[in-house]
């Protein structure tokens, strides 16, 4: 599985490093995985540039084609004024600029810090719709540390059912077809077909 982990986090250190880190070792536990990570922090410069010339650098140009090429994502953004950071978005703005079908299908395991529990709710009212917009299959567990969650009891139990998910969603035979299906639409099987695929005929 090539899994490729976005971490938007600016500190160094920084704990949306950390939980992009112990993400990825979740999945890891559950799945085969060559993990690539991209540090937007190092990319911001580019990013913007990108936004207004409509063109990648070239380090940013190899990171859009490793989120194009993934077989699962992990996407951890810090929580900016109660949503995600104005670099996490751009990023994927400018993903989506250049190849709107970037994500079609896209397993995506979302994920947040924040300094207070009161912003958990980005996950669903942010990230989610997000990807939804993108196409991509959100699993069904996001994971939200806010400071004191490190170390307290709960996030390490997320942590592992949110990765165990993102590689049973991603595992061999799982992965749903990308690229390939129109927005909104699903491939249409006439019932007469399905009944002669199960009478074996």
């Amino acid at each position: 599985m090539r899994l490729v982990v976005v971490s938007a986090g600016l500190g160094a250190p920084s704990s949306t490093r950390l939980l992009a880190d112990r993400l990825a070792s979740a999945v890891g536990q559950h799945a085969d995985a060559d993990v690539v990570v991209v540090e937007l922090r190092d990319l911001a410069v580019e990013i913007a540039q990108s936004l207004t010339t409509g063109f990648p650098g070239p380090a940013l140009g190899a990171a859009v084609d490793a989120v194009s090429g993934a077989d699962a994502l992990i996407a951890v953004t810090p929580v900016f004024s109660a949503s995600y950071s104005g670099l996490f978005k751009s990023f994927f703005d400018a993903v989506s600029g250049f190849d709107k079908d970037a994500l079609v299908g896209t397993p995506v395991l979302i994920a947040a810090t924040g300094g207070t529990a009161r912003h958990s709710l980005v996950l669903d009212h942010a990230l989610r719709p997000l990807f939804a917009y993108l196409r991509a299959v959100v699993v069904p567990t996001g994971v939200y540390a806010a400071s004191e969650d490190w170390g307290a009891q709960g996030l390490a139990e997320r942590i592992e059912r949110a990765g165990a998910e993102l590689a049973r969603i991603a595992g061999p035979g799982s992965v749903p077809a990308r690229k390939t299906v129109p927005a909104g639409f699903g491939t249409v099987v006439p019932f007469e077909e399905q009944l002669a695929a199960l009478r074996g005929e």
